[in-house]
């Protein structure tokens, strides 16, 4: 499984549809230029299949869409945690599957 791409038009029904059904949202901020991104996006997409059900695993790419600057993004790698429509973490540079693992748990057992 791999995670899902999100375009300007796709995100914000994607965060609706997950605010919904109660899932938190990752939000892989990204660029195919980018060195640590390139090294994140297998982490990224075995966490897709390791909590399908549990939490939606998206990727955003920076250079295609204007999502990133709605959200502020000035640097990448970075991943935002949204969870009921909101944003509830945020991790600038690529920590690691045990960062991100970390901030999903977070989210996942906080209401």
């Amino acid at each position: 499984m791999s995670a899902l791409h999100l375009t300007d038009e796709t995100f914000k029904t994607t965060i609706e549809e997950a605010k919904k059904s109660g899932l938190p949202v990752f939000v892989d901020f990204y660029a195919e230029w980018c060195g640590p991104c390139k090294m994140a996006a297998p982490i990224v997409d075995k966490l897709a299949g390791e909590y399908e059900g549990k939490a939606l695993i998206t990727k955003v790419n920076v250079d295609e869409t204007t999502v990133s600057r709605d959200f502020g993004v000035m640097s990448i790698p970075t991943v935002v945690i949204i969870k009921n429509g909101e944003e509830v973490d945020r991790k600038i540079g690529f920590p690691g599957e045990a960062g991100y693992v970390e901030m999903l748990e977070t989210a996942l057992n906080t209401k």
